[in-house]
């Protein structure tokens, strides 16, 4: 009986496993492409830094925290973004380069070199625009 209850739980072990396997051969590969046009998008950005200086992002490259780069969830690798800080209106141009952020309440994060220009350092969040530039 024991044997049978084990040989039941491997079973069902590998149909879990197959049908997991299964879902992950169907989801989507790539991020969507880049919105046409002079789309804006508004959200919340975080910043992130030293702590993860020179490791790889997602796009293969050695994160520099003193570049103006960022991380979207979707916008393709090298997308040129204007992200306006719209607390204080003061902006910059950074390059998407890793996916992100990890929290489902924010859409940016950006390098703290891109945080300094924005002004929101110290508060660590704040509400930005974000649209691609040409």
């Amino acid at each position: 009986m024991k044997a049978l209850g084990i040989v039941l739980a491997s079973t069902g072990l590998a149909f879990a496993t197959l049908a997991h396997a299964q879902q992950a051969a169907t989801a989507p590969a790539a991020p969507a492409a880049a919105p046409a046009g002079n789309h804006a998008m508004e959200g919340v950005a975080a910043w992130y830094g030293h702590k993860f200086a020179g490791r790889r992002t997602a796009s293969g490259k050695r994160f520099n925290p003193n570049a103006m780069t960022a991380a979207h969830p979707t916008l393709p690798f090298g997308t040129r973004v204007n992200v306006t800080n719209t607390r204080n209106n003061r902006n910059v141009l950074v390059t998407i380069n890793d996916r992100g952020p990890t929290s489902p309440k924010r859409m940016l994060d950006v390098s703290v070199a891109a945080a300094k220009k924005l002004g929101f350092v110290r508060a660590g969040l704040t509400e930005v625009k974000l649209e691609i530039a040409n």
